[in-house]
């Protein structure tokens, strides 16, 4: 994870500026994050874990580790519920925002705490054996009994 700046604080109001940049955080504002490369198409996660995590299913997108800049992280928490991967969320007001494995160059972003979600799109759906029964996956979008899947990590 890149080296945190815990005492600058940005309540950014433009969500994706000139340069491409994406900006988000959790819900009370505590946690404020930049992603100045490229966002992976979202990948919606139907496993046990992310439900419970959740109280959904989970819509994800992901950005490579270097491109993730937490501006603000001072009540960022991580989690442990599997080996070799964690979860942030925080401790404040509860949002889950990362998923990351410890041996991937990749973060996964809830697209729900992005400040401006455009031009991004459900591209597959996972774990989809382990679906609520209360609700149907609908639509065409790909779907996979495991966690494998065909979306690509931008450059």
């Amino acid at each position: 994870m890149p080296a945190a700046n815990s005492t600058s604080r940005s309540f950014v109001t433009s969500d994706t500026n000139e340069a491409g940049q994406r900006t988000g955080g959790c819900a009370c504002g505590a946690i404020r994050y930049r992603v100045t490369g490229p966002l992976r198409q979202i990948i919606a996660c139907h496993c046990a874990q992310c439900r419970r995590t959740s109280g959904h299913f989970v819509a994800a997108t992901a950005c490579r580790r270097q491109h993730l800049e937490l501006v603000n992280d001072s009540t960022l928490k991580w989690f442990r519920a599997i080996p070799g991967y964690r979860r942030g969320f925080c401790q404040l007001c509860g949002s889950s925002l990362f998923f990351e494995a410890d041996d991937e160059d990749r973060c996964s972003i809830a697209a729900g705490s992005l400040d401006d979600d455009s031009g991004l799109r459900i591209a597959a759906h996972i774990f989809c054996e382990e679906q609520g029964r209360y609700y149907d996956i609908d639509g065409d979008t790909p779907r996979h009994d495991a966690g494998a899947h065909a979306v690509p990590m931008p450059d």
